[in-house]
């Protein structure tokens, strides 16, 4: 587990990006754990891109609802045990997280549901060539089959954002729902990123 010994003494929660392959979901909750550990939060990732994968459980090649379902209980685990956890997944279908979210409901355990909405041409051009296709590639390919959350708790176009911008607002939000405090020490990031620096990042 990613601890430093250094909590600043905030509850855990999981906070899950979903959006197409390409929309920036690995990028973005990569961003936002730095912000949160440089203020001393526990913080642990849950990525479902098979080039950063940190998630226990391969791809459900022909069961994404019980993929969702795994990683959110994997999730919730740890949010209860005080990690700041950030879910990177795409889970397809919104049936999945509904479930993951009457989970945490269930134990008391704060979720935050994060859409990151960019165009299916946009994501394309993101997303390194071959990705998604060939023999390991699920069916059907996450891009069809996905389906949007009606009711995120926050839903952010990334193609219009720097990396920078989003994940602030996601902290922000964190801030908002009482996640994460005000008071925990942390540098001003004073970085201008590029124009569109999700260019090339696959999740």
């Amino acid at each position: 587990m990613s601890d430093d010994g250094l909590r600043c003494g905030c509850a855990g929660a999981t906070v899950w990006f979903t959006g197409l392959p390409g929309s920036g979901k690995t990028t973005i909750a990569q961003a936002l754990a730095d912000a949160l550990r440089v203020r001393r939060h526990r913080v642990e990732i849950l990525d479902g891109d098979p080039r950063y994968a940190t998630l226990p459980t391969g791809p459900a090649r022909d069961d994404p609802h019980r993929y969702t379902e795994r990683t959110g209980l994997a999730a919730e685990v740890l949010a209860r045990n005080g990690f700041l956890t950030l879910v990177s997944a795409t889970a397809p279908g919104a049936a999945g997280l509904a479930a993951v979210r009457r989970r945490h409901e269930a134990s008391g355990t704060p979720y935050v549901e994060i859409h990151l909405d960019a165009p299916r041409s946009v994501c394309a051009k993101r997303r390194p060539a071959g990705e998604g296709t060939g023999p390991a590639a699920p069916t059907p390919a996450p891009d069809e089959a996905y389906e949007p959350p009606a009711e995120p708790d926050l839903r952010l176009i990334t193609h219009h954002m720097s990396v920078t911008q989003t994940a602030a607002a996601v902290y922000a939000l964190l801030a908002d729902k009482g996640v994460v405090r005000s008071r925990c020490p942390g540098p001003a990031d004073g970085n201008t990123p590029d124009p569109d620096p999700l260019a090339g990042q696959g999740a």
